[in-house]
């Protein structure tokens, strides 16, 4: 008996479905695409319970005839390409005829359009394939389509979808790569009868001041460069708005945005030097390059693109990006009226930058800097305490200093040599440059990266709140508003039961803005506010970087975020404090994100390091 069969249609669009349409976003994206391509002026959006009961676009573009709108909902139906040769010379968004067959295959849908020269337009129905109706009806010149009940026929994908905060992030998402791509267009968006946007017809950098909020005014720096083979415009931001997240960058290659680790590189190569390590510059940039040296046909979503001459656009990109920031003074400069073979060179800051930027820019390097040791004043006393013997003194159990106490799950550390808690003296532990813990132990000298210790301590004590949402909170005597992105906004919303669990005491108070009234009781001499964002800012860079559940990324959050705090000079009990309460950590030997918090140096290692190294043997 023969076994190999052909697909009923309905199956065959449900499986490509599974490409096109990954979620809300998904359909989003490609029917405000289709709007673009029917050369709209003005795009709305409509979105109910973050596009599980409805999405709606509407736009005023050059609508269909009758039959269009009847083939455009079969697979492999499009009016942008007719030969092989036409996916080497796109200039449409779409161009494969998937994206309204497949969202048609598992949602009810409804289309109206009309062509401005007609007199009546055209209604459809269809749900799971089926067509159920079709008729002409009066209705505004352009195209309103309303996608209603997504994966109503498929339950096993809906349950798959996450929570509406999750799901409206990624369709704000979609929605402002869209509107950045195209300022010429007006574009609205409302969710649950509340209006999230209300672009205007603006230039790029009126567009991206809408978009992203009225602090990008002074922090854009235009970027433009024109060659025979491509040419780039757009802005870059300046140093100081250099963020923890890479959320805010965006690539667009003939207005379509992509993504490209490799350009990626480039841009963050020509900020090279003039932002904090770890921090990634904002941009938005523009690539014009004829369609014959690019191939888009490469991935389902159509983020990725092929160049015939990767090398050739990483160096224009580059150079056009130092350019922008060479003009708008960005980069550093020297100083010739201070004489460097002069003076203590610690003591005072470098004139790095000349630009209100400096103190953000060079506040990563001037916290790491290293103290001189005068020549006049040998520190030997504390050197010589890694050489001594072990001097068994009385442990100071009862340290007031320590900041953080809590129970011991485990005491022992994974490396090599074996480390328990109890090898390493009080007397012996002290501090280096503000960064590092030094104790002598006896295999050798353990060595303890003090803000990663201070990571781990935290992680665990903010994941045992977490757990048992016993947060401690201190109110406010003056409430505080912060007012976040659309995104944040929803993020945060996602979150709420994890932030008040923290001890934060916060509510909604109008369009993406909270309203603080009690933070946590450990935080001291901070601004609320910024503590609020700068713990969702972390929140999604865990969430781009690496799959983990909520609980365990807030606590990681919070960690990251207060860890920083203690780069700092540390009293003998505090140092103290800070490794007995290490060790009294589950994994003391790793940071959350399992960087290394401490190493051990043993005898023979030291002696391969100092004494071999100047040809004396043991």
């Amino acid at each position: 008996m023969d076994i190999i069969h052909l697909l009923s249609d309905s199956i065959a669009n449900q499986i490509a479905a599974g490409e096109v349409v990954q979620r809300p976003a998904s359909v989003v994206k490609e029917l405000m695409e289709n709007a673009i391509d029917a050369h709209a002026t003005s795009v709305q959006l409509i979105v109910k319970e973050a596009g599980r009961n409805l999405i709606q676009v509407i736009d005023n573009g050059s609508g269909m005839s009758p039959t269009d709108a009847r083939m455009s909902f079969e697979r492999h139906a499009t009016s942008k390409i007719r030969e092989s040769d036409d996916l080497f010379s796109i200039k449409t968004m779409g161009f494969r005829g998937e994206a309204l067959a497949s969202i048609a295959a598992v949602a009810q849908v409804e289309l109206k359009t009309r062509r401005a020269d007609d007199e009546l337009g055209t209604y459809i129905r269809i749900e799971g394939s089926d067509f159920k109706e079709q008729e002409h009806v009066q209705c505004p010149a352009g195209t309103n389509l309303q996608i209603k009940n997504l994966f109503f026929n498929v339950p096993a994908r809906r349950n798959f979808l996450k929570g509406n905060p999750v799901e409206m992030k990624h369709i704000l998402e979609e929605f402002q790569r869209i509107a950045l791509a195209h300022p010429e267009i007006s574009f609205s968006l409302f969710h649950n009868e509340i209006e999230i946007f209300n672009l205007p017809e603006a230039k790029l950098s009126k567009r991206i001041i809408d978009v992203f909020g009225k602090s990008y005014r002074e922090q854009l720096a235009n970027c433009q460069e024109t060659t025979p083979f491509v040419s780039i415009q757009g802005y870059v931001g300046k140093p100081e708005a250099a963020k923890k997240s890479k959320g805010e960058q965006y690539f667009f290659v003939n207005k379509r945005f992509i993504k490209s680790s490799y350009l990626n590189h480039a841009v963050t190569g020509a900020f090279e030097s003039t932002i904090p390590q770890g921090s990634f510059p904002f941009y938005v940039l523009f690539i014009e390059i004829d369609p014959s040296h690019i191939d888009i046909n490469i991935h389902p979503t159509k983020t990725e693109i092929k160049f015939d001459d990767e090398k050739a656009v990483y160096a224009i990109l580059r150079s056009a990006v130092r350019q922008a920031i060479g003009v708008y003074n960005l980069t550093p400069s020297i100083d010739f009226e201070s004489d460097i073979n002069f003076g203590n060179l610690t003591s005072s800051p470098i004139p790095f930058l000349q630009t209100p930027a400096s103190k953000t820019a060079y506040s990563d390097f001037e916290s790491r800097k290293q103290p001189s040791f005068p020549a006049d004043k040998p520190n030997k006393e504390n050197w010589q305490k890694l050489f001594e013997g072990v001097k068994e003194v009385q442990e100071q159990r009862h340290i007031q200093e320590a900041p953080l106490t809590f129970s011991s799950k485990a005491n022992s550390i994974h490396h090599e040599p074996p480390l328990v808690a109890d090898e390493w003296h009080e007397a012996n532990a002290i501090q280096i440059h503000n960064r590092f813990i030094i104790s002598q132990v006896k295999s050798g000298i353990m060595v303890i990266h003090q803000m990663g210790a201070y990571e781990r301590i935290f992680y665990e004590k903010y994941l045992k709140e977490l757990t048992h949402k016993g947060g401690l909170s201190q109110q406010l005597l003056f409430p505080k508003t912060v007012s976040l992105s659309p995104v944040d906004f929803s993020v945060a919303l996602e979150i709420m039961d994890l932030i008040q669990s923290l001890g934060f005491g916060v509510e909604e108070f109008g369009q993406n803005t909270f309203i603080i009234n009690g933070v946590p009781a450990d935080i001291i001499d901070e601004d609320e506010a910024d503590v609020f964002k700068a713990i969702i800012e972390q929140f999604r860079i865990n969430e781009n970087h690496q799959k983990m559940d909520k609980k365990e990324n807030m606590a990681r959050s919070m960690a990251k975020r207060f860890s920083h705090k203690f780069s700092k000079t540390l009293s003998k009990p505090e140092i103290n404090g800070l490794i007995n309460q290490l060790f009294e950590t589950s994994m003391p030997s790793f940071t959350p994100d399992g960087k290394p918090v401490m190493t051990i140096l043993s005898l023979s290692r030291l002696n391969e390091l100092i004494f071999n190294a100047e040809g004396f043997k043991q």
